[in-house]
């Protein structure tokens, strides 16, 4: 039997509003697989040196130790070292900063993201890989799901995961889907911000989106694939974003 856990991996307070950064964490017998690793141990003891002030000024990052992974994963009674593997939705500062955490984890992410962090994008941070981890690269759609083009996962654990590619956000931002149990979760990473610009297509989101976007074109055309995809399967399919809270409250029902 796998196990999905959702944990809280980032606090975000700024005047738009109070945001998460929702990872999961895979238990298949031994082995623990985590989906993105929010902000990192270091990060949360240092954060202006590992971070630096203007970067947390303009996010609204709080920090707490206590909502890194590592320390959630521990909480669970589970141990960091069977961390084994962790697939990265994109490599933006709030989803891997975690990721010297667990050293000897395989890092899986998309070959185009990868190549935009070492192209000197200003976005990424260089020091959150200068550990040097693992790399998996995934360039090609060798699968589908639901209709979509889609990049399985290749893991040490049964559980059947993909990533799905949604750029525009980042060049290689992925979702990703994951089988377990014969049930279908479907992490959209930040393909939208928040549930409610699945139905408001003129959220006021919408803008900080179009600012953070590095191909708004695309973004808006990976957020149409997740709203029929959403509007199509949503009784099927358990699904969610990476910042919105209202959504972190309902996976813990």
């Amino acid at each position: 039997m796998t196990k999905i856990h959702h944990l809280n991996c980032v606090k975000i307070e700024s005047p738009m509003g109070s945001a998460v950064g929702h990872c999961l964490v895979i238990v298949e017998d031994d082995k623990l697989v985590l989906i993105d690793a929010g902000i990192g141990l270091l990060e949360s003891k240092q954060p202006e040196e590992r971070l630096g002030k203007e970067l947390i000024e303009a996010t609204g990052f709080v920090f707490d130790e206590k909502l890194t992974a590592i320390k959630q994963i521990e909480k669970l009674g589970l141990s960091p070292k069977n961390v084994s593997d962790i697939i990265c939705s994109h490599l933006d500062p709030d989803h891997i900063g975690g990721l010297v955490d667990f050293p000897k984890a395989k890092v899986h992410v998309s070959k185009e993201e990868y190549e935009s962090f070492k192209s000197g994008n200003e976005r990424y941070l260089q020091q959150q890989l200068s550990h040097k981890p693992d790399l998996e690269l995934y360039k090609i759609n060798d699968s589908e799901w639901f209709g979509l083009p889609a990049r399985k996962v290749v893991l040490s654990i049964q559980t059947e995961v993909f990533f799905i590619p949604l750029f525009g956000h980042t060049l290689g931002h992925c979702g990703i889907a994951i089988k377990s149990n014969n049930k279908w979760t479907f992490y959209a990473g930040d393909a939208y911000y928040l549930r409610a610009e699945l139905e408001d297509k003129n959220h006021p989101v919408d803008q900080l989106a179009t600012i953070r976007a590095e191909n708004n074109i695309l973004r808006l055309e990976s957020l149409e694939k997740v709203r029929k995809i959403i509007k199509k399967h949503g009784d099927a399919i358990s699904y969610f974003g990476y910042h919105d809270p209202i959504e972190l409250n309902l996976s813990d029902k």
